[in-house]
C-alpha cells in the first residue's frame, strides 16, 4: 500500500483577523496595568522617603491631609511621556491649588549623569514646574509604591490620592495629554475629589 503524503495548503490569514488581533493586542496592553494598580486603590500609601526637594521646604504626606494629593514620578532627559504630561502638570496645579490640589513631582534618576540637586533643578526649570519637586533617591518610594508590588510596564506612574490620604486613583504610567482620554479621566478625578470634604 502506497502513502501518499500531501502538504496543507498554508492558511492566509485575512484582514479582518489581523485587525481583530492586533485590537486584542492593544486591548491586552492597555488594560493590564491598570488591573493591577486597582490592587492599591483604597489602600493608604506609606510616608514617602524624599530628598532634596525643590520649589518647596520638605514635605511630608501625613502633612498633607486635608489636600488632594497628585503625584507624579518622572525623569529627564529621555522619557517622552514625561516631557509630553509636563504641561498637563503645570496646568492642573496652576488650576486647582487655590481648591485644594497639591501636585508634587518625585524624579527618579535614568540618566548615566551624577545626580545632583542641580540635575533635578535644571529639568524642573525646563518643565516649567513651579510645584513641589523632591528626588527619589535609589527610587525607594517608587519600588514602596509601585515597583515592588508586580511587574509594570512604566515608572512615570502617577497616584491621586484624597483628602484622607486614600489612594483612589492611579495612572499606570505613559502620558496624558491635554484631549486625550486619559487626561480627561485624571482631571475629572480631581474635580471630584476636590468635592469631597
Amino acid at each position: 500500500m502506497d502513502i501518499k503524503l500531501v502538504a496543507k495548503p498554508r492558511v492566509k490569514a485575512s484582514g479582518w483577523r489581523i485587525r481583530w488581533s492586533a485590537l486584542v493586542l492593544l486591548l491586552l496592553v492597555q488594560v493590564f496595568p491598570v488591573l493591577g494598580a486597582d490592587k492599591l486603590i483604597g489602600t493608604v500609601p506609606p510616608e514617602w522617603e524624599a530628598t532634596d526637594w525643590i520649589n518647596s521646604a520638605p514635605l511630608k504626606l501625613g502633612d498633607l491631609k486635608g489636600k488632594v494629593v497628585l503625584v507624579r514620578w518622572w525623569t529627564a532627559p529621555t522619557c517622552p511621556f514625561c516631557r509630553a504630561t509636563a504641561p498637563a502638570l503645570n496646568e492642573f496645579y496652576e488650576k486647582y491649588r487655590e481648591t485644594g490640589l497639591e501636585v508634587i513631582g518625585f524624579y527618579h534618576h535614568k540618566s548615566d549623569e551624577p545626580l545632583t540637586q542641580d540635575w533635578v533643578k535644571k529639568y524642573s526649570g525646563e518643565y516649567n514646574f513651579k510645584f513641589p519637586v523632591a528626588i527619589d533617591r535609589d527610587w525607594k518610594t517608587l519600588h514602596r509604591w509601585w515597583l515592588d508590588a508586580e511587574k509594570r510596564d512604566f515608572t512615570s506612574v502617577s497616584f491621586l490620592i484624597d483628602r484622607k490620604g486614600v489612594i483612589r486613583y492611579i495612572h499606570p504610567g505613559g502620558e496624558y495629554v491635554k484631549g486625550d482620554k486619559d487626561y480627561a479621566r485624571l482631571k475629572a478625578k480631581i474635580e471630584e475629589l476636590l468635592k469631597e470634604h
